[in-house]
């Protein structure tokens, strides 16, 4: 792909991409799939397990299973999953492609041109999109901790009315440090791992790593998402700023330093790891389809 080249041929090649807009569409339809699929059951079962630190794996599947059977792991697919999986789609993969392609053509290699763009395009889908949808989605797999039961629409316009737009964005800066490190981990491991593979069989040419086939593509995906996992406690900590329920001695507006200091008092250290589980199966996927596909896609409509 020449997105991966650096060699001196390749650098003029890519002094000449253009802007790509397609790659607004193609995030966006990956995304879609991606949340459609398997990522809101892993979704749903990593915010159980954050939001409710003394389940276990079982009794969390238990519970969701509980909330409508197979229908019960797909909570908050419709709409917020599906707004949220549009959006921060599109944004991931504009963004991230344009600032990976700059990076290379400053010189960067594969890997820290992966970073910069994984952390560029995790910053702006966090802001732009994500603050919202994520706190919708969380609260709707947490209000039924709560004794009320009301549709997320209500809880919305409730929190609207009383805190503004910084109410239902709650968590945004949590979401955003979630989101950079996630993608500058998810983008710069798989580039890493593509060239470690490509030299392993092929040697250390500029060039090496168009050899790479499909399943290399898809194996060097998934390692970049189960290790970019590293970051849980951060997840934790944005569902636990997210969370609309009501526990006795909990802080009211949380920061994501006072979140934590209620995470470690009533959990320890192992509650900033419950959902690691899910979370590295749902890292994989989303990496899977967002890189190895993405760059399938960017490949076949030539927007590289």
């Amino acid at each position: 792909m020449a997105a991966l080249a650096t060699g001196p041929t390749q650098q003029v090649q890519l002094e000449k991409k253009p802007v790509s807009y397609t790659n607004l569409a193609i995030g966006a339809t990956l995304n879609l799939f991606e949340v459609s699929t398997l990522g809101q059951p892993f979704e749903v079962v990593k915010t159980q397990l954050a939001a409710n630190r003394g389940q276990s794996l079982a009794q969390a599947l238990s519970t969701v299973y509980s909330r409508g059977g197979v229908f019960g792991f797909y909570q908050g697919l419709i709409p917020w999953a599906w707004i949220e999986g549009a959006t921060k789609g599109a944004v991931l993969l504009f963004t991230a492609s344009e600032f990976e392609y700059r990076a290379l053509v400053a010189g960067a290699s594969p890997f820290m041109a992966g970073i910069a763009g994984g952390m560029a395009g995790g910053i702006a889908q966090a802001y732009s999109t994500m603050g919202f949808c994520t706190f919708m989605k969380t609260v709707e797999v947490t209000r039924h901790k709560s004794a009320v039961k009301e549709s997320t629409f209500k809880i919305a316009r409730d929190i609207f009315k009383r805190e503004g737009i910084a109410g239902i964005n709650r968590g945004v800066n949590a979401v955003a440090v979630r989101q950079c490190t996630n993608w500058a981990s998810r983008f710069g491991i798989t580039r890493f791992t593509q060239e470690s593979i490509a030299k392993a069989r092929y040697g250390d040419g500029a060039d090496a790593t168009k050899n790479l086939t499909a399943l290399d593509k898809a194996l060097a995906s998934m390692v970049g998402g189960a290790l970019s996992c590293w970051n849980q406690p951060i997840e934790v900590i944005r569902v636990e700023m997210q969370s609309q329920v009501k526990t006795p001695g909990r802080p009211e507006n949380m920061s994501i330093v006072k979140a934590a200091q209620w995470i470690h008092q009533n959990n320890g250290i192992k509650g900033f790891y419950r959902g690691a589980v899910p979370r590295i199966g749902l890292g994989m996927w989303q990496t899977l389809c967002m890189v190895a596909l993405g760059d399938h896609f960017r490949a076949l409509f030539k927007t590289n």
